[in-house]
């Protein structure tokens, strides 16, 4: 009767064992035909999609993400199946494209609050990816809701990135945040945030981002007919594919290596000196540099344009900034000259930076003049006209702060110049081959005291 019972129970077991092999060899095989429907369809998402490999999971309820697995359930895999396998396909490039965006890892969210929100920008930004993607493996009409909140978050913001999105939230109620996560919430974010996926992030970001850059490439030179039916990828690619730059570094570029009197003690040894005292009294076997080089800002232009569109804080933020960087104890030269001028299309003001007492005084009586038209040229025909009056000793550099299109110089100035526009939803600004263009993010530079990122 035992061996009866244990030889029934046995069956049952290997009979389970080989339901459960198949229905693992079911979902693999989901998953593969998934990939395979998608790759085809989207070729220039090939090497996206070798990248992630799909494995059925117990771990998550759907699907989700890691950076290198794709995990997927494979009880909502098979009743999924059975409904549309076109939700599988959309979940499957849903977790892809959190990849190639770096949502997994770009944000550093410090309260769990944030981490909410960042989770709905980022789920946010990839289903309107796919809902501008018009290929049948993925195509599912949005609905009106969707729709309505596109066109609404689209008048704020050209391009819906995460990070635009983040900020878009952070105004909303939490009625209209827990509306928005029942419409957009689609994948399980709990594998962003493991320690095992922490430790590896440097890693792991730096190849997708590789593969981003890579993929925008393939789209721009060889699959502009396969990509044009989603130019909602191809402006995502080229804005999350932006350098982000920190500016107080940039503005270092512009500072110059120069001798000052002073005790260089990095270059002392204590050791021998003491030594030279005890053996000789009052003789030092070696004394410290008289002399240190030191990276300085010396002659510099800032140019600000207060034309109507601009924004009067923002400006305002944009040179305290600057002012940080420039006051720090090895900015200043004893003399220096950093002329503040503003201009729209003509010049408004031009003042005379030559300490931080001065830069501090300005800062506190600073009025912004103008809020005309846009034109840059003015702003380059007067410093050219400094330069023949033989205004400066070295010109370093001349920044021009802008939020908007005018016209450029037709020649090269014999300086450095960069235009950072503060348009973080811009579209592309054409500047002159001659210019260095800077993207900042002008939200992340009202909210916070010191900015974050920026985009070059």
């Amino acid at each position: 009767m035992k061996k009866e019972y244990r030889g029934k129970f046995g069956n049952f077991v290997h009979e389970e064992r080989k339901k459960e092999e198949e229905t693992l060899e079911i979902c693999e095989d989901i998953l593969k035909n998934s990939r395979n429907e998608m790759a085809v369809a989207m070729r220039f998402l090939q090497s996206a999609f070798g990248a992630l490999r799909p494995t059925v999971s117990g771990e998550t309820d759907v699907m989700g993400t890691d950076g290198k697995l794709l995990f997927a359930s494979p009880t909502w895999l098979l009743n999924t199946f059975i409904q549309n396998k076109v939700w599988i396909n959309r979940m499957y490039l849903h977790g892809l494209l959190h990849c190639l965006f770096c949502h997994l890892w770009n944000r550093k969210v410090k309260e769990e609050s944030d981490q909410r929100l960042w989770n709905l920008a980022a789920d946010i930004t990839v289903e309107n990816v796919m809902d501008d993607l018009y290929e049948k493996a993925v195509y599912i009409r949005p609905n009106s809701f969707r729709r309505e909140k596109y066109h609404q978050w689209k008048e704020k913001k050209n391009v819906l990135t995460a990070d635009a999105m983040f900020y878009l939230l952070m105004e909303c109620e939490e009625n209209e945040i827990i509306r928005l996560e029942q419409e957009f919430r689609r994948d399980d974010h709990h594998f962003w945030y493991t320690p095992q996926n922490r430790s590896g992030m440097a890693s792991h970001q730096k190849e997708w981002e590789e593969m981003r850059r890579k993929m925008q490439t393939e789209i721009e030179l060889f699959s502009k007919e396969a990509a044009g039916d989603s130019p909602g990828l191809v402006e995502h690619l080229q804005a999350e594919n932006r350098k982000r730059y920190d500016y107080r570094e940039f503005l270092r570029k512009f500072s110059v290596l120069k001798e000052e009197m002073q005790v260089d003690m990095d270059s002392f040894d204590p050791i021998y000196y003491n030594l030279g005292l005890e053996l000789y009294g009052n003789m030092p076997l070696i004394e410290p540099l008289e002399t240190k080089e030191m990276k300085k800002i010396e002659d510099f232009v800032i140019v600000l344009d207060t034309s109507m569109s601009c924004n009067g804080s923002l400006i305002r933020r944009f040179l305290e900034e600057t002012y940080s960087v420039l006051s720090e104890s090895e900015s200043f030269f004893r003399k220096i000259q950093v002329h503040i001028i503003q201009c729209d299309e003509k010049i408004q003001d031009d003042q005379v930076i030559h300490d931080q007492r001065e830069m501090e005084a300005y800062l506190q009586d600073f009025t912004i003049r103008g809020f005309g038209g846009t034109d840059f040229r003015p702003a380059f025909a007067y410093v050219d006209q400094l330069l023949k009056m033989g205004s400066f000793q070295r010109l370093r550099g001349l920044l021009y702060f802008t939020d908007g299109y005018g016209m450029f110089p037709a020649k090269m100035p014999p300086y450095d110049t960069a235009f950072i526009f503060m348009k973080d939803d811009y579209r592309d600004v054409d500047v002159p081959p001659w210019a260095i263009k800077l993207i900042l993010d002008t939200k992340a530079l009202e909210r916070e005291r010191t900015a974050e990122h920026y985009e070059y």
